[in-house]
């Protein structure tokens, strides 16, 4: 099984590259933003973490410029209806660090810009991933950063269980009808939370999240 492969650039195509490891070519697929990170050029060196799939008729080489791009395209995966080209293409729409805050914020109309990705497979997706989403958005070091600086280690709920529902989602639906993303909204109401406690009054959460958007 092929984890991982460092050669050079051989040739790059729309949504895959030939690397050549030795004088051997692997035909790599890969997302357009980890395309456009290893460049074009012939002759550059290049190191690409890999995924391979193995059917009986062939073995497919999927390319990954980083971890996270990669871990990203495994959880796609085991969402019915997304295949390795559509996660790619999600991959190439949205980067892999924003996906989390896009997901748990259930910003459908980010997922719809990747090719292949309609309104019934996006529904599908913040469906099924929105927990685990969730949990990587706020992040359980950050969390842990902020209990440190409040002294408060018992409030480790929040990356636990995700944002408080009621709250939280009323500050990020008056953030999105003052004009701003849903994925930017949540984003901004996820780390006031974080700072400053999740039983902040609403109003406070709204006035220091347009803060955190405005700076």
């Amino acid at each position: 099984m092929i984890a991982k492969l460092s050669g050079l650039i051989d040739s790059v195509g729309i949504n895959y590259a030939i690397i050549d490891v030795n004088g051997v070519g692997y035909l790599v697929y890969a997302s357009s933003r980890t395309l456009s990170r290893i460049g074009s050029a012939k002759g550059t060196p290049v190191s690409l973490l890999i995924e391979t799939h193995v059917r009986e008729d062939q073995i497919t080489l999927y390319g990954f410029a980083d971890a996270a791009e990669k871990e990203w395209f495994l959880i796609l995966c085991t969402v019915q209806g997304v295949g390795a080209k559509v996660a790619q293409a999600i991959l190439g729409a949205i980067p892999a660090e924003q996906l989390p805050v896009v997901i748990a914020s259930q910003d459908k109309a980010v997922l719809r810009q990747a090719d292949g990705v309609g309104e019934k497979l996006a529904v599908r997706i913040v469906t099924e991933l929105k927990e685990k989403a969730g949990k990587m958005a706020l992040g359980q070091s950050a969390t842990q950063k902020a209990q440190a600086a409040r002294g408060q280690a018992a409030k480790g709920a929040v990356a636990a269980e995700g944002l408080p529902k009621n709250v939280s989602n009323d500050a990020v639906s008056a953030l999105v009808n003052l004009g701003y993303g849903r994925a930017e909204s949540f984003g901004a109401v996820a780390n006031v939370l974080r700072l400053m406690g999740e039983d902040l009054p609403l109003g406070d959460i709204i006035r220091e999240s347009l803060r955190e958007l405005s700076a």
